[in-house]
C-alpha cells in the first residue's frame, strides 16, 4: 500500500470521526447580526484574517486566501449562564438566533489599519493593558473559529482585550495540506500584527495562545521575528500552546532560533489526543508536540532544561470523540486559563497546587508520587514545571528524612 493510500484511509478515519463528533445540522451564516438579550454577556473582539472574503454577511470570510491581511470588530452575545455549559458553544439551531439560549452575533464592523484599529484597543484595553491573541487549528470555519474565542473569552473570565488571528482553513479534514501551506502563506501577517501590537502604546503585555496547527503557525512567526528583529518583542511575554500539532524536532529548532530571551511557554498535552494521532501518522510517524509524555526522558529533562511548564490533560475526560479540544471544554481548565496563565503567572503556587476546584496536584509520575498521600494527591490535571519539581523534591527529601527518623525511633530500643 502506498504513502498516498494510507494517508488517505488515514484521513478517511478522521473524518468518520468528525462527522460522528460535529454539529452536522448547524445552519450557515450565524455571523449575520441577530441581537442580544436581557441577562446575556457580551464579547467584543478584534478579528485579523489573512481569508478571502465572502460576498454572503453571513458567512464574512472563506477558506480561500487573501493578499493581505483584514481587520473585523465582532461583537457576540453569551446566553445567560442559567441557559448555558461552561465550556460550550451553544451553537443557533435555527436563523435568527435566540440570544436568550444561544450564542448570537451583535454587530460586525471593519476596521482600517491605524487610527481605526488603535481606537478599539484604546477603548478594550482593561487596566493591566494586557493583550490576548488567539491562533485558531486545523478544519476551522471562520465562524467557528469567532464563535470559539469569544467562548475561550467569556469562560475563562480573562482581563484582557482579545484578538484572534484566523488563517485561511478550508474546513476539510482533506484539505490537511492546504491547510498547513495556508499556516506558512500566513506567517508574515501574523507577525505584521505582532508588531502592530507590540508597537502600541496602550499594550503593555501580549499572551499569545494557539491551537492544534495554529501552533505551527504562531510558534513559525515568532522564530521569524526572532531572526529578522534579532529579539522577540518584549511585550510578548507568554505563549500557550493547546493540543500543539508540532513535530517535536522541529519545535525544539523553533525554539533554539529565539535565543534565551524567549517567552514563557506552556504546553496543554494529551496522550489520548486521536487527532494528533492521525497527525502523527501523516507526518512520518514522528511524535507531535501535543501528545508527548512529559513524565519520561528525553522530553522531561528537555522541558525543564527549556523552562517550558506542561499540563497533561490525559486524564480528564474530553467533550469530544477526538480528544483534541480539551483545553477550551473542560471548565476547570478554562478557569485556570483565565485565573494564572493568561496573566502570566506561575501555575502552582509554592505549597499548594491549582486551588479547591481542581485540589492538590500530583506533581510528577506516578510512579515518583508513589503512595505518599501527605505530599500528593493525584487529579486529572498533571503538572509538570521546573518550579513545582523543585518544591516537589524538596518535600519528598523532607518527607524520606521524616521516615528515617520514624523507622529509627521504632527501632532504638
Amino acid at each position: 500500500m502506498s504513502l498516498r493510500t494510507r494517508s488517505r484511509r488515514t484521513l478517511l478515519c478522521l473524518g468518520l470521526m468528525l462527522s460522528v463528533a460535529g454539529c452536522g445540522g448547524r445552519p450557515v451564516g450565524v455571523l449575520v447580526p441577530s441581537g442580544t438579550a436581557a441577562g446575556a454577556s457580551e464579547v467584543d473582539l478584534l478579528v485579523a484574517t489573512t481569508r478571502a472574503p465572502s460576498a454572503d454577511p453571513g458567512i464574512l470570510y472563506t477558506g480561500e486566501r487573501a493578499p493581505q491581511l483584514s481587520l473585523t470588530e465582532i461583537v457576540v452575545s453569551i446566553p445567560p449562564a442559567s441557559n448555558r455549559k461552561v465550556g460550550q458553544v451553544q451553537w443557533p439551531k435555527k436563523l435568527p438566533a435566540d440570544p436568550t439560549r444561544e450564542f448570537s452575533t451583535v454587530s460586525v464592523k471593519p476596521l482600517k489599519p491605524g487610527p481605526e484599529a488603535q481606537g478599539w484597543l484604546k477603548a478594550q484595553m482593561p487596566e493591566n493593558r494586557r493583550v490576548l491573541i488567539f491562533v485558531h487549528g486545523f478544519n476551522n470555519r471562520f465562524e467557528d473559529a469567532v464563535y470559539r474565542y469569544v467562548q475561550i473569552v467569556h469562560d475563562s473570565g480573562a482581563d484582557v482585550a482579545p484578538i484572534i488571528f484566523t488563517w485561511p482553513s478550508r474546513a476539510s479534514i482533506f484539505d490537511y495540506n492546504y491547510d498547513k501551506e495556508s499556516t506558512n502563506y500566513s506567517r508574515d501577517a501574523l507577525e505584521e500584527l505582532l508588531h502592530r501590537a507590540s508597537k502600541d502604546p496602550s499594550v503593555g503585555q501580549i499572551t499569545l495562545m494557539a491551537h492544534s496547527m495554529g501552533s505551527w503557525l504562531t510558534v513559525e512567526a515568532l522564530r521569524q521575528m526572532a531572526i529578522r528583529d534579532g529579539r522577540i518583542a518584549p511585550k510578548i511575554t507568554d505563549v500557550i500552546l493547546a493540543s500543539p500539532d508540532l513535530d517535536v524536532d522541529v519545535f525544539a529548532k523553533q525554539l533554539e532560533a529565539m535565543g534565551k530571551s524567549r517567552p514563557k511557554f506552556t504546553l496543554f498535552v494529551s496522550r489520548d489526543d486521536r487527532a494528533l494521532t492521525i497527525s502523527r501518522r501523516i507526518s512520518g510517524n514522528i511524535d507531535r508536540l501535543g501528545q508527548i509524555d512529559p513524565s519520561v526522558e528525553p522530553y522531561r529533562s528537555q522541558l525543564e532544561k527549556a523552562g517550558i511548564t506542561v499540563l497533561d490533560l490525559t486524564a480528564l475526560k474530553g467533550g469530544d470523540r477526538l480528544n483534541h479540544g480539551k483545553f477550551a471544554e473542560s471548565p476547570e481548565v478554562v478557569q485556570l486559563l483565565g485565573n494564572r496563565l493568561i496573566a502570566g503567572q506561575t501555575v502552582t503556587d509554592s505549597d499548594v497546587g491549582l486551588g479547591e476546584r481542581v485540589g492538590a496536584v500530583a506533581l510528577g509520575t506516578a510512579q515518583t508520587v508513589g503512595s505518599a498521600a501527605s505530599i500528593a494527591v493525584s487529579t486529572p490535571i498533571m503538572i509538570f514545571d521546573p518550579r513545582t519539581r523543585e518544591n516537589y523534591d524538596d518535600q519528598v527529601r523532607r518527607f524520606g528524612q521524616s521516615m528515617e527518623n520514624t523507622v529509627g525511633s521504632a527501632v532504638t530500643p
